[in-house]
């Protein structure tokens, strides 16, 4: 899982009616839980409010100020409450604090058998009014799994979990900048997109010729410390031995080139073009440098697919691994909630089996060799997808209606037998015929993104309800 730290701003609500004691061992029980956890918090110390809680008009300028103060650092917001809480002071403190970041709201539990004046929370029904004041300031907020928790319930550590992806993925998103390398290839409408529904969701598309970037690739000299560096790293990366020098040597000044392109256009993530112009004319297909850049968790997509480029890079950071583009390829056998993912391949090489037979290995691209001729195709990476859960997402804009869509779920990749070329690997969905039906019905693109960690909660909650995309979850 990712290690990045993420840190929450926190809000402990307390109403002076209600025990206030409950506000001083919540605040420390909820502290402890995110420590466990790694969740660095912000929230008001003990000597600027009555145990640091949030219920007068003072209370909340007190905490909007200090989240204001580190709003470079907030990625997201808790709201807790011990006890019922002061529905104004803690919707008051987001709104004046002005960060629009995903809240997560959460109640603790009574105990019934401590039910008295001096102990009972009500905190089952503050959350209600808490949650009407937040719908009617137009807050979006995450409710837990269960309308109240305790801080060390396993389900509200799960929910926390789950919210951290929420986070992690909308700060990803959030400016991000994708270049797109080359023009759509013609014969592939199906990744048609829509710059304007993108940029209005926060991501740039950064557009480059590959006449200009090949431009710049003749210029490299052989000799050149980049270059050298570049090559250097390529044949680390993975075993490329029945690779010709030309070859190798190709790809590390196209690698130059495109490093350059990224660091001087600010450039998070990239969608490249491949058939068949850089064959026929450079002499190499770009899939082992867009592994190596998608397995820095710079996702890289072939085919020009945009917004597959989006789907992997929203995973990568949700997850901290790195994800890849697939085609829902083939079925499997008889099993209908069976099917073969594969490309050709530029998948990153984190995502493959370590070892044996599927370990990745550098090649030639078999499909396109015998139009261009297979010295012109070197640079693949081939081999096997590691066995286990994980998540898959396809994001799409529909002109039509103005919207961005999606769809998100679970499954298991499998170490059913199969022997074929490029990258592969079967999987197993819940209802598969149902999500196959959807893609078609709604005209998704035949590419998907898959990553090797379960995040599909968190991706699709920061995706519907924060970036307001129409997704659907494909239940597992």
């Amino acid at each position: 899982m990712n290690t990045q730290k993420i840190t929450l701003g926190v809000v402990v609500g307390n109403r002076g009616f209600f025990p206030v004691h409950l506000c001083d061992s919540g605040r420390k029980q909820i502290l402890q839980t995110l420590e466990k956890l790694g969740i660095d918090a912000i929230l008001l110390d003990t000597t600027a409010t009555k145990f640091g809680a949030v219920e007068s008009m003072d209370d909340s300028q007190k905490c909007a100020e200090l989240f204001k103060q580190n709003a470079d650092k907030i990625d997201g917001i808790l709201i807790t409450l011990p006890n019922f809480g002061d529905e104004r002071g803690v919707a008051n403190a987001l709104r004046w604090s002005g960060l629009r970041v995903p809240v997560l709201v959460h109640a603790f539990n009574d105990d019934p058998t401590t039910m008295t004046i001096a102990h009972r929370r009500d905190s089952f029904c503050g959350k209600m009014s808490v949650c009407n004041n937040l719908r009617q300031y137009g807050i979006p907020f995450t409710l837990t799994r269960l309308h109240t928790s305790g801080p060390d319930d396993k389900s509200f550590l799960q929910d926390l979990q789950d919210f951290v992806v929420t986070c992690r993925t909308i700060k990803a998103l959030k400016n991000l900048r994708i270049g797109a390398l080359g023009a759509r290839p013609t014969a592939f409408n199906t990744v048609r997109y829509s710059e304007k529904l993108l940029e209005k969701s926060g991501v740039s598309i950064e557009t480059l010729d590959l006449f200009e970037l090949f431009g710049w690739v003749n210029k490299l000299k052989d000799t050149d410390a980049v270059v050298e560096a570049k090559l250097e790293a390529i044949q680390k990366y993975v075993v490329a031995k029945s690779i010709p020098p030309v070859a190798l040597l190709k790809m590390a000044k196209f690698g130059v080139a495109v490093d350059k392109w990224i660091k001087d256009t600010r450039l998070n993530a990239t969608a490249i073009q491949c058939w068949t112009a850089m064959e026929e004319f450079f002499g190499v297909v770009p899939c082992t440098l867009m592994s190596m850049m998608s397995n820095m968790l710079m996702s890289s997509a072939c085919e020009v697919d945009i917004m597959g480029t989006v789907a992997m890079y929203a995973m990568a950071r949700a997850s901290g691994k790195p994800s890849a583009l697939v085609d829902w390829n083939n079925n499997y056998g008889e099993d209908p909630d069976k099917g073969v993912i594969f490309h050709c391949s530029n998948l990153p090489k984190d995502i493959f089996v370590d070892k044996g037979e599927g370990a990745p290995v550098m090649d030639y691209q078999e499909i396109i060799a015998g139009t261009v001729g297979k010295e012109n195709t070197y640079g693949t990476i081939v081999g096997r997808v590691k066995s286990g859960g994980f998540t898959y997402l396809r994001c799409s804009t529909d002109d039509y209606s103005g919207k961005i869509m999606a769809y998100i779920g679970e499954g298991q990749l499998t170490e059913d037998p199969l022997k074929t070329f490029g990258g592969y690997g079967v999987v197993k969905i819940p209802q598969f015929q149902k999500l196959l039906r959807h893609i078609c019905e709604n005209g998704f693109e035949h590419h998907v993104a898959v990553n090797p960690v379960l995040v599909a909660d968190g991706v699709k909650e920061a995706l519907g309800k924060y970036l307001g995309w129409d997704i659907y979850y494909h239940p597992a």
